[in-house]
């Protein structure tokens, strides 16, 4: 039958579509996102260390700016990416149960939720991991 086919076709063969979007491409827009509110969480850690009573502000603070420095390197370096790869995300909208965001790869619009306490868990996960390095 492929055979028949492909006499119809003039004897060309066609290669099979590409993927509309692999793994590794969702898995890195969710890891942009997610640094996202890694940042945010940072940025409101920081400016509550400033006004704290604790005993080395300046010390807790420069720990703080410099795992913040690693994750724009590493935001950085995802934007890279998205560029080389043609993604680009569009929308994030925080809702009351979660974090929802749409984007485009390779011409196609996707979207994906994560609910806040899933959140919560990988932004605490990420930022251990930045500590552990």
């Amino acid at each position: 039958m492929a055979a028949k086919e492909e006499e119809a076709r003039g004897g060309v063969r066609t290669a099979p579509h590409p993927p509309i979007q692999t793994e590794d491409e969702l898995e890195l827009v969710k890891r942009y996102v997610l640094l996202g509110i890694v940042m945010r969480i940072l940025d409101h850690d920081i400016r509550v260390i400033g006004t704290s009573a604790i005993k080395l502000p300046r010390f807790y603070e420069s720990m703080l700016r410099g795992i913040q420095d690693r994750v724009l390197l590493d935001l950085a370096a995802i934007r890279r990416q998205f560029r080389e790869t043609g993604i680009k995300v569009y929308e994030e909208k925080r809702e009351a149960d979660g974090l929802h965001a749409q984007y485009v790869c390779r011409g196609y619009h996707h979207r994906f939720f994560m609910l806040w306490g899933f959140v919560k868990a990988e932004s605490e996960r990420v930022l251990k991991q930045y500590l552990s390095r």
